[in-house]
């Protein structure tokens, strides 16, 4: 039989494909994994503010040993319904505030204190298009470790020309040498860090206490929210009738305590009003509808509190590239 124009030339290409699969192509060497992030920074705008949240890393807690007022199989339960388990990768956020005459950075991270998995506040700040000598405030929620590390590079200010503002309440505590002698051993090294990291500035005349709740900055004012440690702070953020509440450590684990309110941690100083704390927070923002900032909900721990039967559901914010 004659075979077509049109037969042959399959017939040729179909001889030249298998003849192909049975020689094997040259190889190529396999990319390399990069195993790092983008730079930690997420920017939002509040009004006229412009709000940069900034990764200072993550560390691993061993949640189901650190909540109290719970049974470890209901944190294991709970953190199974978020496709989590213990340890639990823990955020630790700052967050950046510029508002168009002043640039407030709310804590600074662990700097050193924590280990290699923290401290990289400063490279996502600079990372952000900021550079730290244009800080002019730093507002502090708390003296521990992972919120006030970064207040110094080394020997020298990590902000040179900001002044540092905290409540008086947690100041008086942890710089009491006389507490620090009366605190377990284990906590000893938290009162000298608040030391060591408060002193250049207070020498500078750049440490600023205040009481009570307090306006600091136009748009910005400080809420007492103790118990978690005695002079335990959040703040406010307003601009255009936009509203922003930094929570600081009012909160820990997103998939326990938003739930359940109720559920404390060992990091409380004073667990049952570091309780009345959060269930307050959390109604005010679910009934006001505000954005909420919180120190260690998933980067960038930015988003809203809605109820959700006896507890609260969290909403992160919608990922945007606008401004």
């Amino acid at each position: 039989m004659r075979t077509s124009p049109w037969r042959a030339a399959v017939a040729a290409v179909l001889t030249a494909a298998s003849g192909a699969a049975l020689v094997p192509a040259t190889a190529q060497a396999a990319a390399p994994q990069v195993k790092t992030q983008a730079p930690g920074y997420y920017r939002m705008m509040l009004g006229d503010f412009e709000v940069t949240a900034l990764s200072d890393g993550t560390v691993d807690l061993p949640v189901d040993k650190l909540l109290t007022n719970i049974k470890p199989a209901q944190v294991e339960k709970a953190l199974s319904r978020a496709f989590l388990k213990a340890p639990v990768e823990s955020s630790v956020n700052a967050y950046l505030i510029n508002t168009g005459s002043q640039l407030v950075l709310v804590d600074t991270g662990a700097g050193n204190l924590y280990g290699p998995t923290l401290g990289k506040l400063m490279a996502n700040l600079k990372a952000a298009g900021y550079q730290p000598e244009q800080v002019d405030a730093v507002l502090i929620t708390h003296l521990h470790p992972d919120h006030l590390g970064g207040l110094m590079a080394g020997d020298s200010r990590a902000f040179p020309n900001a002044t540092v503002h905290l409540a008086k309440a947690e100041a008086d505590f942890w710089l009491s040498a006389d507490n620090m002698k009366k605190a377990p051993a284990e906590m000893q090294s938290m009162f000298q860090n608040a030391t060591a990291m408060l002193t250049p500035y207070s020498t500078a005349d750049k440490l600023k206490p205040f009481e009570g709740d307090a306006a600091l900055v136009p748009g910005i004012k400080a809420i007492t929210a103790f118990g978690h440690t005695p002079g335990h702070s959040t703040y406010s953020v307003e601009s255009k009738g936009q509203k922003l509440v930094l929570w600081g450590d009012l909160m820990h684990v997103a998939a326990v305590q938003f739930a359940d309110p109720s559920v404390t941690i060992q990091f409380d100083s004073d667990s049952k009003a570091a309780a009345a704390q959060r269930k307050k927070a959390y109604a005010d923002a679910a009934k006001q509808g505000y954005w909420v900032g919180a120190a260690h909900v998933s980067f960038p721990g930015i988003g809203h509190v809605a109820p959700a039967g006896k507890g609260y559901v969290y909403f992160p914010a919608n990922y945007t590239t606008r401004q």
